[in-house]
């Protein structure tokens, strides 16, 4: 099948899945790839045939593929294996990379939206909302904030996903919530070093609709990662993944003294 074909049988497969009979198929590539989008994002976890799975993780590795994936190996490197990487963290090629996500840890239900827990769950396909939904019937609650669990990634280029749930910031950021956010980071690398992850990315938890402030963000993030490297001697290699040009530059300034030569 070639990949038009493929994205048809997903989206006929889905709209009669959804009973959406009403729906027609739009002609143009962009809004097919938005409406296949769509369905992904608001189907609950259910079982789904073989043929569907086996279409699908064709269609998105294809997809992954033409979009370009990059290894963190080529990115910009600081002391004491530590990375920083710019661009989408579902094109990243490592062990393991790091959702922000709801405390349901079902991923985002809002048709195309631009959070990273989105396009994680879009492009790993519906087997990880599955596996997610598995994980919180076996814990039998909602996961706690700064907390992590951990799943198979898929069809992503990574081999696992790391959930973990930020703090939502009020009015304003409290020690609690910079606490919290460290015990997102801490979490994550713990469980990590458990699974015998050698590498992992992490985006910028918190930051954006949780409303965490950017800077501080980071500054816990790297300084939560320092203190956990020099407690346990972990030789794991952490990259900071950024998606925005004022995250970039944030970290940039942050990890400066320890830039590699």
């Amino acid at each position: 099948m070639t990949q038009n074909e493929r994205r048809i049988f997903l989206i006929r497969e889905l709209l009669t899945e959804q009973k959406y009979t009403d729906i027609e198929i739009p002609s143009s590539k962009q809004e097919q790839e938005k409406l296949l989008r769509s369905l992904f994002n608001i189907r609950m976890p259910a079982p789904i045939s073989d043929s569907f799975l086996r279409i699908q993780d064709a269609y998105l590795r294809e997809r992954i593929k033409e979009r370009g994936i990059t290894d963190f190996s080529e990115s910009e490197t600081f002391k004491n294996n530590i990375f920083l990487w710019q661009g989408d963290i579902t094109l990243l090629k490592c062990d393991a990379i790091v959702n922000a996500a709801n405390s349901q840890l079902l991923g985002c239900f809002y048709p195309c939206h631009s959070c990273i827990d989105n396009a994680i769950h879009t492009f790993a396909g519906v087997q990880l909302r599955a596996s997610c939904a598995e994980l919180m019937k076996k814990q039998g609650h909602e996961e706690k904030t700064g907390g992590a669990k951990i799943t198979p990634a898929f069809n992503l280029p990574c081999k696992y996903v790391l959930h973990t749930v930020g703090p939502i910031v009020g009015s304003r950021l409290t020690k609690d919530d910079i606490s919290k956010l460290s015990s997102c980071y801490r979490s994550c690398l713990e469980l990590a070093e458990q699974n015998n992850v050698n590498s992992i990315a992490f985006c910028c938890i918190s930051t954006g609709e949780f409303h965490f402030p950017n800077r501080e963000a980071a500054e816990t993030a790297v300084k939560t990662v320092k203190e956990y490297k020099k407690e346990t001697d972990s030789e794991m290699k952490v990259i900071f993944n950024v998606f925005k040009d004022k995250d970039h530059e944030i970290y940039r300034k942050l990890l400066g003294a320890d830039k590699k030569a």
